[in-house]
C-alpha cells in the first residue's frame, strides 16, 4: 500500500529531501490552508532526523507560548532537570542553540517550527529572534530550518518578504494544495475506498481535496449517505467546520467571512466594486488586503475578463468545503443525518452542482489542457461577459482558451448524471454565446466549442457542426 504522505506530493517530497542532502544549512517555508496536510508532511519526510520541534498555541499569550517552548526542548533533550522558562524569544533560542550543540552533526538536523503565525504575535520578538539564530548559529551548521504557516498572506508578507534578519533567508518555498481529483481517488484507494469517478467527483464538489476532510469517508457508503454523515449528522467533522476555519487563519476574520458569503451568494463571480457594495467594506488597503489573503489561501480565485482591464477581474469562491457550507450545511444542519438524501433531489443542487463542476475544471486546467493535446502551446486561460440591455440578454463565458495557434477554445461546462443529449434550447443558447463573443471582441481566431461533461455527448443534430470537442469526467483524473 502506498503510504498517504507521498500520495500527490511527489515534487515536495524531492524539494525536502533535496534539502536534506545538500551541504548547506537550508530554511524551507512551507505554506498551506488548515487540514491540507502540511505538519503529517514534514513529520513523515524527516522523521528521522528531527531534533526540535514545536507547535505554536492559537490566541496564547507570550507566556504561555514560551512555556510550550520550554515543555518541548525539555522533553526533546530528555533532560531530568526541569529548564526555566526564558523571560524571551531571544533566551529561547539561546536556549535551543545550547541543547542542539550536544547533538552530532554528522548527520542532518531538522529544526521545525509549526504555525508559526501564532508564535509570532505583534510585538512577541519572535521573528527577530528566529533571525538570529539562524545569521549567528544556523547558517552554518548542518541543518533543515522548517517553518510552517496556514495563514499563507501573512507567511508571505512577514517571512518570505521579510526585511529583517530574515530577509532572502528562505532557501526553499512549498506551497501545498489540496489533492487533484487524480491524487483523491489515488488517496481514497490506499485507504480500500474504490469508488467510480461519479461518486468521488460529487465528494470532491463537496469537500475539496483537503485530505482531513477526505480521511472521514467511509467506503461501505454512497457518495450521497457520506456526504449526509459527514456535513449534517451531530458528530459530523465537517457541520460547523466552518466556524473555525477562518478566525484560524486570519486576524479580524469577519472581513474575511463577509467576503465569502458575498461570494456564495453568485454564480457569476463578483468583481470589487460589486464586493464593496454586497459586504459594505471600505475600499481601501484593508479591502486589498483581505481580497489577497483569501486569494493566497485558496478560498477565492481571480478571473480575467477577456480584453478587459484588471479592474474588472471577477473573483469567484473556489473553496469547495466553503460554497457547500453555505449553500446547504448552514441552513440545513439541524435536520440531522438525511438532509442531504433530501436536498440532492432539489433543483438548487442542480445549480450548484453545475457551479462546482465549473469550478473543478478551472481548477484541472493543466487536465484539460492536456486533453486537448494544447499542453505545449502557450495560452491564456480568461472568462468572457457582456452585460445584457432591454433588447439581449447578457452572456456569460466562464472559461476561454486563447492560444497562440490562432485558435481560441469557449468551453462549456455540463455536470449531467447520465450522458449528455443537446437539445435544440441548448444549442441555441450556446450559439448565442459564440455569436455575442464574436461580435463584442471582434476576433478573426478560429473559435472551438469544447464541451466538458461527466459522462459524453450523445450526438443529435443540435450538437453536429456545433461541438469540436468533447471531455469527459476521466479526462479530468
Amino acid at each position: 500500500m502506498r503510504r498517504e504522505i507521498f500520495i500527490g506530493r511527489e515534487q515536495e517530497q524531492e524539494i525536502l529531501q533535496k534539502g536534506l542532502a545538500s551541504y548547506e544549512a537550508e530554511m524551507i517555508a512551507i505554506i498551506g490552508r488548515r487540514r491540507i496536510g502540511k505538519t503529517y508532511l514534514i513529520k513523515e519526510a524527516y522523521k528521522e532526523n528531527i531534533a526540535f520541534e514545536i507547535t505554536g498555541l492559537q490566541n496564547a499569550p507570550l507566556s504561555e507560548q514560551l512555556d510550550n517552548f520550554t515543555y518541548w526542548l525539555q522533553k526533546m533533550s530528555n533532560s531530568k532537570i526541569s529548564l526555566p522558562t526564558p523571560k524571551n524569544w531571544l533566551k529561547a533560542f539561546m536556549m535551543l542553540i545550547d541543547y542542539l550543540e550536544t547533538l552530532d552533526f554528522s548527520t542532518k538536523k531538522v529544526v521545525f517550527f509549526d504555525e508559526l503565525s501564532w508564535m509570532a504575535t505583534h510585538k512577541s520578538g519572535f521573528l527577530r529572534a528566529l533571525g538570529f539564530f539562524w545569521n549567528s548559529w544556523a547558517v552554518n551548521k548542518n541543518i533543515v530550518v522548517v517553518i510552517c504557516g496556514s495563514a499563507a498572506s501573512w507567511m508571505i508578507q512577514k517571512v518570505v518578504n521579510h526585511r529583517g534578519g530574515l530577509h532572502n533567508r528562505i532557501t526553499k518555498l512549498i506551497f501545498l494544495k489540496p489533492f487533484t481529483l487524480s491524487e483523491t481517488k489515488i488517496y481514497l484507494e490506499t485507504r480500500n475506498i474504490h469508488f467510480n469517478l461519479y461518486q468521488i467527483v460529487q465528494l470532491y464538489m463537496a469537500f475539496g481535496g483537503v485530505p482531513h476532510y477526505l480521511k472521514e469517508i467511509d467506503g461501505t457508503k454512497s457518495a450521497v449517505q457520506n456526504i449526509d454523515a459527514i456535513c449534517f449528522s451531530d458528530f459530523g467533522l465537517l457541520k460547523n467546520e466552518f466556524e473555525r476555519l477562518y478566525p484560524s487563519l486570519f486576524e479580524n476574520a469577519e472581513k474575511h467571512i463577509k467576503i465569502i458569503r458575498a461570494l456564495a451568494k453568485t454564480n457569476q463571480g463578483l468583481t470589487r466594486n460589486k464586493i464593496v457594495k454586497a459586504t459594505d467594506l471600505p475600499e481601501n488597503g484593508n479591502l486589498s488586503k483581505t481580497l489577497d489573503e483569501l486569494n493566497q489561501s485558496g478560498f477565492i480565485s481571480i478571473y480575467h475578463p477577456f480584453g478587459k482591464k484588471k479592474k474588472d477581474s471577477l473573483y469567484r469562491l473556489t473553496d469547495e468545503y466553503s460554497l457547500f457550507y453555505l449553500r446547504f450545511i448552514e441552513s440545513s444542519k439541524n435536520e440531522g443525518e438525511g438532509a442531504w438524501q433530501h436536498l440532492s433531489q432539489t433543483q438548487t443542487y442542480k445549480i450548484w452542482s453545475g457551479y462546482a463542476y465549473e469550478n473543478i475544471c478551472l481548477k484541472h486546467l493543466s487536465q484539460v489542457k492536456k486533453a486537448l493535446s494544447i499542453g505545449g502551446v502557450y495560452s491564456v486561460s480568461s472568462s468572457f461577459y457582456k452585460k445584457g440591455t432591454t433588447d439581449e440578454k447578457g452572456v456569460q463565458i466562464d472559461l476561454l482558451i486563447d492560444r497562440n495557434d490562432n485558435v481560441i477554445n469557449i468551453v462549456e461546462v455540463k455536470f449531467y448524471n447520465q450522458e449528455l443529449t443537446l437539445t435544440k434550447a441548448q444549442a441555441e443558447q450556446i450559439q448565442q454565446k459564440i455569436w455575442a463573443f464574436q461580435t463584442a471582441t471582434k476576433t478573426r481566431k478560429q473559435l472551438f466549442l469544447t464541451l466538458i461533461t461527466t459522462f459524453g455527448l450523445k450526438h443529435n443534430q443540435h450538437s453536429l457542426g456545433l461541438v469540436h470537442q468533447i471531455l469527459k469526467l476521466d479526462d479530468l483524473f
